[in-house]
């Protein structure tokens, strides 16, 4: 059989995390008085107050004899703990052995440090996209092979937008249709598992006003997975050019995720290395 844990260990572990995370809050900045305490942290009345529940009820959960308590119940004590949203999915996964359901938030571009990535990655085109589709940051190579989103205001930086509406990257596409599809399949699924499905349905419904194959191929209702692939192009300078694709999570961010385009070839890198540095001398063969 397999090795799973049991409720009562799930119970003891989740009684555990809620008064390490208990003991580590400062009650004088919420509120309440700091002496005559004998342990660090809040009083457990303290946080069921806060939480809106049973004092009686948080001290058995505690003592991990609480039984299962609801998502709304693991909510708000994850607020009156102030987790931060990796503490609060592993709440959810010892209260309830599941993660929560997804909160969209709307990404605010990229730290310093992946933007760096980023540039290291001198003849690969790569980018970051929001779970939406939007691209925030991308480096030399993807200006230059791709499309040079910093000369776009920011809402026109969509790869839908630019796949439906931008005539130069349509006729950049060796199969558009396919790609077409794909897109729109692969966006879908990102805006659902991300709980954005909201948050895109206006950018949806004037791309069907915008566009009748994207409201074709919308009611077609596929799913796709990116992960990798070929990538071929029309370069209006390199003519033919062909890529190597792997898309990848960005760990802690669950709104991003960033897609390296490698030169297929030797050949295809030299294509890249002649656009990024004109009149250097090519890699010998």
């Amino acid at each position: 059989m397999p090795n799973r844990i049991s409720m009562v260990e799930a119970s003891e572990l989740l009684g555990s995390y809620l008064k390490d995370r208990r003991s580590r809050l400062d009650p004088a900045a919420l509120g309440f008085s700091s002496t005559r305490r004998r342990t660090p942290g809040l009083r457990r009345e303290e946080v069921a107050q806060r939480a809106n529940i049973s004092p009686t009820w948080y001290t058995w959960l505690e003592q991990g004899r609480g039984g299962a308590p609801s998502a709304d119940v693991l909510d708000r004590i994850a607020r009156a703990l102030m987790l931060t949203e990796v503490e609060r999915e592993h709440l959810f996964l010892l209260g309830l052995g599941r993660p929560p359901e997804v909160r969209y938030q709307a990404a605010e571009g990229v730290t310093p440090r992946l933007q760096r990535v980023l540039d290291a990655l001198e003849l690969s085109p790569a980018l970051v996209r929001t779970a939406t589709w939007d691209v925030v940051a991308w480096n030399r190579a993807a200006a230059a092979v791709l499309t040079d989103y910093g000369s776009l205001p920011p809402p026109q930086r969509n790869i839908l937008r630019l796949i439906f509406c931008d005539p130069r990257v349509r006729a950049a596409q060796f199969d558009w249709d396919s790609v077409a599809r794909f897109v729109v399949g692969a966006f879908r699924a990102d805006a659902t598992r991300a709980g954005a499905t909201a948050q895109v349905k206006a950018l949806i419904d004037e791309l069907c006003q915008l566009s009748a194959d994207f409201a074709a191929m919308w009611r077609d209702y596929d799913v796709r997975t990116y992960g990798e692939g070929m990538k071929r192009l029309r370069h209006p300078t390199l003519g033919s050019i062909a890529f190597e694709y792997s898309a990848f999570a960005v760990d802690g961010r669950p709104d991003l995720g960033m897609v390296v385009y490698n030169p297929a070839t030797a050949q295809d890198a030299d294509r890249v290395r002649s656009l990024l540095h004109p009149g250097a001398a090519s890699a010998p063969p």
